[in-house]
């Protein structure tokens, strides 16, 4: 019989500081360990995984983050079972003084060759090559709309007005740090209801506006979509060329205009499921990300 391996999922980044005449990369030192690594930790209950990667940084070093490119994940034992570790390009946001504790009593900037020397950890090295030699890019997050009521019980009542059931209500809140993980500072929605709602609790947290666009709904979408698809074709070069992180919250029979004005295929997204796509300058889709609700 095929033993089950215990298998422990976790993320972390490799984050950038841009100075004068170079990039220089995060490392932390644990003195359990007496080892220098890049930030990671466990995945929490509950929690997306860029999430976690964010998280995981802050509380290893003291620095803020916003995510870029996704890297890859590496895999080793420990503990009789196996960690897989996702990483991101994490870019830096915010610094403050860390305090040194028993997990991590060193947080230190090192460029790009003294990193490779310091890190501890060989298939990490590796990681770290990978990530500064990736382009810049910047998210468009396009978010389905989190559960709605049922049309049935919203019978003999606009379509448009229908609002999110209790499960949506929360997963309108859950989906904050997500976007948060993403540096997301500009907000577009469909002018329904239940999109409206869905991207509330973030823009309130942040006191940003919402760009609502009646043309997104589904009265309006599904019968023309075209101009659906020449608006997502617009918001993405904005998003491109501005480098302002942005989303984007629609109905699923609108979603495959929405996805064809950024060049992608179609993909199934359920209520608050987020797809991310990381555009280059020109434009360009370079990588997408999928993630699930996680409530």
């Amino acid at each position: 019989m095929t033993e089950l391996v215990k298998r422990i999922v976790a993320a972390g980044t490799v984050t950038l500081r841009n100075t004068a005449t170079r990039p220089e990369v995060l490392l932390v030192h644990r003195p359990r360990y007496d080892d220098w690594t890049l930030p990671k930790g466990k995945l929490e209950t509950g929690e997306y995984l860029a999430v976690c990667a964010v998280r995981e940084t802050d509380e290893e070093s003291s620095i803020s983050t916003r995510l870029g490119l996704p890297i890859t994940e590496i895999t080793y034992p420990v503990g009789g079972g196996v960690k897989a570790v996702t990483y991101w390009v994490g870019h830096l946001v915010g610094e403050r003084k860390h305090k040194p504790n028993s997990e991590v009593d060193q947080a230190s900037w090192f460029s790009l060759k003294d990193a490779l020397r310091q890190d501890s950890y060989a298939d990490e090295r590796e990681v770290i090559r990978q990530a500064v030699n990736l382009p810049a890019t910047t998210p468009l997050v396009i978010l389905r709309h989190a559960k709605a009521l049922s049309r049935s019980e919203w019978r003999g009542r606009p379509d448009h007005e229908r609002g999110l059931d209790p499960r949506g209500q929360l997963q309108s809140k859950a989906v904050i740090p997500l976007l948060d993980a993403y540096g997301v500072r500009r907000i577009v929605t469909s002018a329904a209801t239940r999109c409206l709602r869905t991207v509330r609790p973030f823009a309130r947290s942040h006191e940003l506006e919402v760009d609502a666009r009646p043309a997104f709904t589904e009265e309006a979408g599904v019968p023309d979509p075209k101009t659906v698809t020449k608006q997502l074709r617009k918001l993405a070069a904005e998003t491109a060329t501005s480098g302002v992180p942005t989303v984007v919250c629609g109905h699923r029979p609108v979603l495959p205009a929405m996805l064809a004005g950024v060049g992608i295929e179609p993909h199934s997204l359920s209520p608050a499921a987020a797809l991310i796509a990381h555009l280059a300058p020109s434009g360009e889709v370079v990588a997408l990300e999928m993630h699930k609700p996680v409530l």
